[in-house]
């Protein structure tokens, strides 16, 4: 009777959380709108029917509680609550993306593929490696609402981390802080980023958490009666304006005090912004402003501001969509007090973010935030960068002041603190940063490294001549421009290149000298480079003599043609009366023996050992790039060598591999080792240009046939045109 009641009440609960979500959705869909949610509601019940959380309770009241965070703190409507309750059913294949796509149609499933996208990087590695992060923006960078329903997703997983484990909450907790907080402050969500930073500082910093909260509670009481007296006379100023109003105290959040105690190095007691007033005017969005100001004119009338502490976000809002007028005042008992006056319409974006601006906006009316996501997809897009760069860049962008700066014509540009007269070049077009000599701020002649300040007016100067140069990267400070500098130096590496190899070619065929990959692996040795690219490309800008090559090459060819070549030797294993034979056995005793490193030998390789001088016996394989001369003018220190019948364990293999650059080659070159539980990868290193890749992979595997064997597989993946080990095509 117990459990029939405890189903009875938890049936009861899910219908009132239910009803609790579509009263929240009630201002922002129709009632077609609700038989769609009502059907991904079902779909998600059914699904979920007998299953529980970890704390006991039904697994449908996480995903009703994350699609009422979705639609009352970010501000969505009927597509994101449709997705926050389907993700987990497709991630689990409990529903195919077909069967969403007819149901719910293109975008619902866009955003679905994006989510599970997501949640499969978190089950591989929950620990955000550098190589997860860029994953997890390319898949943001689709649709902005996949970030905000997983930005739900982690806040509810903060706010219900209390039954987890200690390390479990630090984990999350710092996962929550380097990756969401800097996105929600970005996307101007100000009351998920306070929420958010609060939960992570109870989590990481546990007893200065709690200290701060009691103080707060223990200064409660005072707050309220200051904060009382202060507004008092300002509702009668604005009673006798007849303006509509409302005035609440926003108490800052503890971590937002914490910031400020360490900036100022002061204590709790010290910081005298713990709270602010807030003023929401009730006003048609064209008096807006003008009504704003009267409430400023108003409070500055009644109490002193402090000039340096004003904030104009109404005549030029933020980059994320923020509007707002603050002003600190001296109040009563000669204490400062920061005001804010904004209108409903700004206090719901404020709050929201871009999530709310689409609503009385729509999506053309987003402009700051396609511009944000634009930036995002150009730096995910230049493959020269490493992981580390983009992180880099891409926080220091989140975190960045603006300033403002004119053309010449008098448009308003927005730039990243402490931008360069190169930036704003950038910025306007890439071909004018390209081309850029220096300008004019403000009618005075300056150089492309001239720092801009809010209000300068400036221009450019351009020369036909001009080229980027690697210098520039140590200057600007935009990602844009970065990411543009990166890019033409790449291009312009890649000509040099071209014209190296056909400069090569060419010289090659009036030698008579054949131009194949062996030859060119003999130059790549002797100069030391790994990619053939770099060897053209020195070749073009006179790095290297082109007679030097010659030499080179006749010279190993004339060596070449001396007797005892490698294919000639045959390595049998010993026979009785036959010739002493190095048997290659890990318990091996007496004997100084190590695989050399040139060429990794692998048990299943045709072999032989050559003793050097203090190093011992080294085993190369006969088709080693060094064997010719080892074989030739060392045939004396020459040792015929032959596996044991099992070999090592495992064995270090070095892969070349080349192909198209499609997007995630990575991933799928991963997946594939991955899956052989027997192949271990040590390494992967993957370099792109103009749509082809050229990596070098480091397996551990147990012999010839394996790597044969993972080779092949390797093959199937799409795009791979060409493997090889480092001395022998396959």
């Amino acid at each position: 009777m117990v459990a029939i009641t405890q189903q009875e009440e938890e049936r009861r609960q899910i219908l009132y959380r239910y009803k609790n979500l579509l009263k929240s959705c009630k201002n922002i869909i129709s009632q077609e709108d609700i038989k769609l949610v009502r059907k991904a509601f079902d779909l998600s019940l059914l699904d979920h029917e007998g299953e529980r959380r970890t704390n006991g309770e039904p697994a449908i009241y996480r995903t009703l509680e994350i699609a009422e965070i979705v639609v009352s703190e970010l501000g969505l409507g009927r597509t994101s609550v449709i997705c926050s309750m389907l993700y987990d059913i497709v991630q689990k294949n409990h529903i195919s993306i077909s069967e969403v796509k007819s149901l719910f149609g293109p975008k619902v499933t866009q955003i679905i593929e994006g989510l599970v996208k997501v949640t499969e990087i978190y089950e591989l590695n929950p620990t955000l490696h550098t190589e997860n992060f860029r994953k997890l923006l390319l898949s943001f960078a689709d649709d902005v609402r996949v970030v905000l329903i997983i930005l739900a997703d982690r806040l509810f997983q903060l706010r219900n981390a209390g039954n987890k484990s200690q390390e479990l909450q630090i984990s999350l907790a710092k996962e929550i802080n380097f990756l969401y907080i800097p996105l929600a402050h970005r996307l101007g969500m100000y009351q998920v980023k306070s929420s958010m930073e609060d939960l992570a500082l109870r989590y990481l910093e546990p007893e200065l958490y709690f200290e701060l909260e009691q103080k707060l509670k223990d200064s409660e009481e005072e707050r309220e009666i200051y904060i009382k007296d202060f507004v008092a006379p300002i509702r009668v100023a604005l009673d006798e304006l007849g303006i509509k109003y409302k005035i609440k105290a926003r108490t800052k959040s503890i971590a937002s005090i914490l910031h400020k105690m360490k900036k100022q190095q002061v204590e709790f007691e010290e910081v005298y912004d713990i709270f602010a007033i807030r003023i929401i005017i009730k006003a048609p969005e064209k008096r807006e402003k003008s009504e704003c100001w009267q409430v400023y004119s108003a409070v500055s009338d009644l109490y002193r501001p402090n000039p340096g502490r004003m904030r104009d976000w109404i005549t030029i809002p933020k980059t994320n969509g923020y509007e707002s007028l603050h002003t600190t005042v001296m109040g009563l008992q000669d204490r400062w007090v920061e005001v804010q006056i904004r209108s409903k319409r700004m206090n719901k974006i404020a709050e929201n973010g871009f999530a709310a601006h689409w609503r009385y906006k729509g999506d053309k009316g987003d402009g700051g935030l396609d511009n944000w996501l634009q930036d995002i997809r150009e730096v995910l897009e230049s493959r020269q960068d490493s992981s580390v760069d983009l992180i880099d860049d891409f926080k220091a962008d989140l975190y960045s002041k603006e300033i403002y700066v004119f053309t010449p014509k008098g448009d308003l540009k927005q730039l990243k603190s402490g931008s360069t007269l190169l930036d704003f070049a950038y910025s306007i077009h890439s071909d004018l940063g390209d081309k850029c000599i220096g300008g004019t701020v403000n009618q005075r002649n300056v150089s492309i490294r001239q720092v801009l300040q809010n209000g300068d007016r400036v221009s450019i100067t351009t020369s036909n001549n001009q080229k980027p140069k690697s210098d520039w990267l140590s200057f600007v400070v935009t990602t844009k421009a970065k990411n543009k500098i990166r890019q033409t130096i790449n291009e312009e590496t890649v000509k040099e290149a071209d014209l190296g190899k056909e400069m090569l070619m060419r010289r090659m065929k009036n030698w008579k000298i054949e131009f194949n990959d062996e030859n060119i692996r003999k130059l790549l040795h002797h100069y030391k480079y790994k990619l053939a690219a770099d060897l053209y490309y020195h070749i073009a800008i006179e790095t290297h003599d082109l007679s030097d090559i010659k030499d080179i090459l006749t010279k190993q060819k004339e060596e070449g043609k001396t007797p005892a070549e490698p294919k000639k030797i045959v390595i049998k294993p010993q026979e009785k009366g036959g010739e002493d034979v190095l048997i290659v056995d890990e318990n091996i005793a007496n004997v100084d023996y190590s695989l050399s490193k040139c060429c990794n030998p692998i048990f299943g390789d045709e072999i032989f050992g050559f003793i050097s001088i203090g190093k011992g016996i080294r085993i190369h394989r006969i088709s080693c790039p060094n064997a010719n001369e080892m074989l030739t003018r060392y045939p004396y220190r020459v040792v015929k060598s032959n596996w044991t019948a099992k070999g090592s364990a495992s064995y270090q293999a070095v892969l070349h591999i080349t192909g198209e650059d499609e997007l995630g080659m990575v991933n799928h070159i991963s997946e594939v080792i991955t899956k052989d539980l027997r192949v271990k990868m040590r390494s992967i290193q993957v370099e792109s240009n103009a749509g082809a890749f050229e990596g070098k992979l480091t397996v551990v595997i147990s012999n010839i046939d394996h790597l044969n064997n993972l080779i092949a597989k390797l093959k199937l993946i799409k795009g791979v045109s060409k493997i090889s080990r480092y001395d022998t095509v396959v």
